[in-house]
């Protein structure tokens, strides 16, 4: 009898904690009618925030005489790369290998580079030039501006 009461201890111990867990989940949030009603009124100022977040011109990034020609530039916290495959001419690309989603860390002979798995892409379009990545990095649009490289 006395195993009897252990285990019975234990079971309700253990319901209890369950049902305790589960009615914290429960309580979690609003219901789902004072979420409508507020709905609304957040939907309202989002969009001018939107529009005014349209409206500034882009992040600068760098000068122009900060990317190398034949070489680039990796900008980890805007998570993109700029790249001058010929002078004058820039171009950026995302910085998130497409095979596993490893941010790119170094541009060199011609090609950005992936510590990950050796992945590498073409300065001048992004396309694979060095697998196990098989689709090329997402363009991204810059604005030139005199000696300012900015996001657009």
């Amino acid at each position: 009898m006395a195993e009897t009461t252990r285990r019975a201890v234990v079971l309700g111990a253990g319901g209890v904690s369950l049902g305790a867990l589960l009615t914290a989940c429960a309580g979690y949030g609003q219901p789902a009618d004072t979420v409508a009603e507020q709905e609304p009124a957040r939907s309202a100022p989002e969009p001018t925030k939107s529009k005014k977040a349209k409206k500034p011109a882009g992040e600068e990034l760098a000068s122009t005489a900060d990317i190398p020609e034949g070489g680039g530039k990796v900008f980890a916290q805007q998570k993109v790369v700029v790249t001058q495959p010929s002078a004058g001419e820039f171009k950026c690309f995302s910085a998130i290998c497409t095979h596993q989603g490893c941010p790119v860390d170094s541009v060199e002979d011609g090609t950005i580079n992936c510590p990950c798995h050796g992945s590498k892409y073409n300065i001048a379009d992004g396309s694979v030039a060095n697998g196990p990545a098989t689709k090329a990095l997402a363009e991204k649009k810059i604005t030139v501006d005199g000696e300012k490289i900015s996001l657009a």
